[in-house]
């Protein structure tokens, strides 16, 4: 983890925010993320984001799951403990079915799950920076990451022509901890001295 500087322009309408995030990507600046209240149709798009990979993910741990339920009930039922249901064959497949599709949808669904909080870093535990903790509100976030090539006047003079407003330089910690907000206040203030 590291503390990194980034430019942070606030946005106050969604018509404003989606075409500054198109011009701001074709004028070269590396958008760090953008941080919006509610979900906005094709703004992933706008940022250049790849197409999310999740559904290969339930793909596979539903096949998990299907396999693991005609697997164990073959084994159980025609090898391990042979039983004779009403003169069926050991191997019933069709009996099984509504098991195997159970086990199929629980795999999958928890599994995509899992991945969907491992892949965004959410967990109850996890602690990450806020740039400005009304994006969960009324306020639309853009964050450009300052790089070497980065002129921090001239982006903020850029973000500023596209519609941001309160735009200012921010240092934050780019990645997540476990821990408290109040106990590591004091670290990421001597971090951010440090990077001053």
């Amino acid at each position: 983890m590291g503390v990194k500087k980034f430019v942070v322009g606030n946005f106050y309408d969604e018509a404003v925010l989606f075409p500054a995030v198109k011009k701001t990507r074709r004028a070269g600046y590396k958008i760090h993320d953008v941080f919006t209240p509610f979900p906005i149709h094709g703004l992933d798009k706008a940022m250049g984001l790849r197409d999310t990979s999740l559904h290969t993910a339930g793909f596979i741990y539903g096949i998990s799951g299907t396999t693991l339920a005609v697997g164990f009930i073959t084994w159980a039922l025609s090898i391990d403990w042979q039983l004779n249901f009403g003169g069926k064959p050991y191997f019933a497949l069709p009996a099984w079915i509504p098991i195997a599709f159970e086990l199929t949808v629980l795999f999958a669904a928890v599994g995509m799950v899992l991945t969907f909080c491992y892949l965004c870093q959410l967990a109850p535990f996890v602690k990450k920076d806020h740039f400005n903790p009304r994006s969960t509100d009324d306020t639309f976030v853009m964050a450009v990451e300052c790089t070497e090539k980065t002129n921090e006047t001239e982006a903020i003079s850029f973000l500023q022509s596209v519609g941001a407003q309160d735009v200012q330089v921010m240092y934050r910690e780019t990645g997540w901890w476990i821990g408290r907000y109040d106990r590591d206040t004091i670290r990421f203030s001597k971090k951010v001295e440090a990077a001053n």
